[in-house]
């Protein structure tokens, strides 16, 4: 499989929408008319559903990592793999089904290191966690955590891995702008409150 062909791959992969599925499935709705109107874990939890947020957490996680894996099957070269990874974060955030919107990447994207090389995936999953725990922000253990990707990628892993989350950080910040905005304005909501975060 071709470059092109690996990230085509794993942006069709990334692209499913398992948070609207998930809910229109249960019947909890459009999650895209709830909250910040995001389909990712974060706004799902929203609903009042912490199954389907989990399920959703999973399952956009479980896209970054299964890209990986089957790029690196189906590709020729060491860094098939990854390709496909970052087509599936791409997909993740720009999904044709709905209009090229989508999430914000943080639960594929992590999935995806941890496809990649476990280590810096887990050590980036380990951030998010304590900074949540400290700041109770979802985005901003998000930009946290991302933001120290590349250098745990240096540490755990190879350049391969480290441009990979450069590319992946660069999107993360860029789809988090608005919540930069409201951090540097202290209007950021704490995970659990109903208005605009993710």
């Amino acid at each position: 499989m071709t470059a092109i062909g690996l990230l085509v791959f794993g942006f069709l992969l990334g692209s499913i929408p398992f948070g609207l599925i998930l809910t229109r499935l249960a019947g909890a709705g459009d999650v895209r008319r709830i909250g910040s109107g995001n389909i990712g874990a974060t706004n799902v939890l929203r609903t009042g559903r912490k199954d389907l947020a989990a399920a959703t957490l999973v399952l956009d996680g479980g896209k970054g990592a299964v890209a990986v894996a089957l790029g690196a099957d189906f590709g020729d070269g060491p860094d098939a793999g990854l390709l496909s990874g970052f087509g599936a974060v791409l997909g993740h955030m720009f999904t044709p089904w709905l209009g090229f919107a989508g999430g914000k990447g943080v639960a594929t994207g992590l999935g995806t290191l941890i496809g990649a090389a476990w280590p810096v995936g887990v050590a980036a999953c380990a951030v998010w966690i304590g900074t949540a725990l400290i700041t109770r922000m979802s985005s901003l253990s998000a930009l946290v955590a991302f933001a120290a990707a590349p250098p745990l990628a240096a540490w755990f892993a190879g350049k391969s891995v480290v441009v990979l989350a450069l590319a992946i950080c660069g999107f993360v910040w860029l789809r988090h702008w608005a919540n930069i905005r409201r951090l540097l304005a202290g209007t950021e909501p704490k995970i659990g409150q109903t208005e605009k975060d993710q």
